[in-house]
């Protein structure tokens, strides 16, 4: 990892705690706030540590670009978890053979950047 991959990485942890500081739920309660806050730190903590020895140039810029887009994504609806795919799983295939194969792997490369590890850790 270069001096500048590392600093951008470290700065967008430190902007991740920064936000889940000042968070505040869309509800106003009290509670809710504490979870999401909670939620955001833990998230960020397991994704980090998962992907603390990547090495890849492609894979590290791919996961600042998911990193980049689950924070606007949360800030703009101000909804700290993953928004989901609105197609239900397999819905579109066929129950077996080529279609299915075909179906899976068409999900595989339309999922949002936002959600990529979203389903590895959870």
């Amino acid at each position: 990892m270069t001096p500048v991959t590392r600093q951008e990485v470290l700065g967008l942890y430190r902007k991740i705690f920064r936000i889940a500081k000042k968070w505040q739920s869309a509800s106003g309660q009290t509670e809710e706030t504490i979870k999401e806050k909670d939620y955001i730190k833990n998230e960020a903590k397991t994704l980090f540590r998962k992907n603390k020895n990547v090495t890849d140039p492609k894979l590290i810029k791919q996961c600042i670009e998911e990193c980049e887009a689950r924070i606007e994504m949360g800030l703009h609806y101000n909804i700290p978890y993953p928004r989901p795919i609105h197609l239900p799983p397999m819905g579109l295939a066929h129950k077996q053979g080529r279609m299915l194969r075909q179906q899976e792997k068409l999900r595989k490369i339309s999922k949002p950047i936002y959600l990529k590890s979203h389903d590895e850790v959870s």
